[in-house]
């Protein structure tokens, strides 16, 4: 897009003090006509921009314009590569890694030291997520509607929304858009999704809402239960909901108000936790795990 191109010869400028043409040309993948265009649309947007003919010149920031060079420093720098490379991670390409080498200040060297942070957002299963992140990024650019197969605790389901967010939460990827079937904001597992394709149906922006990432995942459910967990798990309690959400009941146990979408996976939930969990409140869920846990016992006494 030239927007993004704009941005990158600017960045490009502010960080060597001269460059030419042909480099910006090789840089952006773009013929020297198209970077000479470029360089007039910056000069009209009020950034003066100055070209030097024979040797020695070049593309350069007029002297004297007060625009910070410091931008990015290269502790910056090295921060903003560790986050696209994670993004790399999940695309099995390149491609973001490219992009901090075409905005590199000194030849690259910024991207070439060691990085002593990995970060893979990539499930063990790569192509498969890889795949429909792209295709959803693509309904995004161009606004057109996905359809998918989705297997949740309710059964399956055939789904069309409009994809708005691509998010990362609780080590797992999700589509968040507006779902035409419920007329409602939902958010789909990427794992849980099969048949995706991309439809021909355009949608125009909404009002949408902000979204907002809660710790406690099911915060719109109809489960609400009281559990008392002994302090055998309270490494897992901190793994999955945070330091922020222990409550110590005195007695060595942690006692957590939980909330949940539905009771067939609040129930498989509580039950991979074994005797360490207990469902104090109320009566009557408890009740119903019992029973739940009588039909298990009966399976394997059969």
């Amino acid at each position: 897009m030239k927007i993004d191109r704009l941005i990158g010869i600017l960045s490009v400028l502010l960080q060597r003090n001269k460059v030419t043409s042909a480099e910006l040309a090789e840089i952006f993948e773009v013929s020297r006509r198209t970077i000479l265009r470029d360089i007039e649309t910056i000069n009209l947007s009020g950034i003066p921009i100055i070209a030097e003919q024979g040797q020695g010149g070049g593309i350069s920031i007029m002297d004297g314009y007060k625009i910070d060079r410091t931008l990015l420093s290269s502790e910056d720098m090295h921060a903003i590569l560790s986050g696209l490379k994670s993004l790399d991670s999940i695309s099995g390409t390149n491609r973001y890694r490219q992009l901090m080498e075409k905005l590199s200040a000194d030849d690259c060297t910024t991207v070439n030291v060691d990085n002593h942070i990995i970060i893979d957002l990539s499930s063990w299963d790569k192509s498969a997520i890889a795949d429909k992140i792209e295709l959803i990024k693509q309904a995004m650019e161009k606004r057109n509607t996905i359809a998918f197969r989705y297997f949740s605790p309710n059964g399956e389901s055939e789904r069309k929304i409009e994809p708005y967010h691509l998010i990362f939460q609780w080590s797992a990827w999700y589509v968040w858009g507006y779902c035409t079937e419920r007329k409602d904001y939902r958010m789909f597992k990427l794992n849980r999704m099969t048949e995706l394709s991309l439809t021909n149906e355009k949608f125009t922006d909404r009002n949408v809402p902000e979204f907002i990432c809660d710790k406690l995942r099911h915060t719109k459910g109809e489960v609400k239960a009281t559990v008392k967990f002994t302090n055998s798990v309270k490494w897992r309690i901190i793994d999955e909901f945070g330091v922020g959400f222990l409550n110590d009941n005195g007695d060595g146990t942690i006692i957590m108000n939980l909330t949940w979408s539905d009771k067939q996976s609040f129930f498989s939930y509580i039950l991979s936790f074994g005797s360490d969990a207990e469902i104090i409140e109320p009566l009557e869920l408890r009740q119903e795990f019992t029973e739940f846990l009588k039909k298990i016992q009966v399976q394997y006494e059969t």
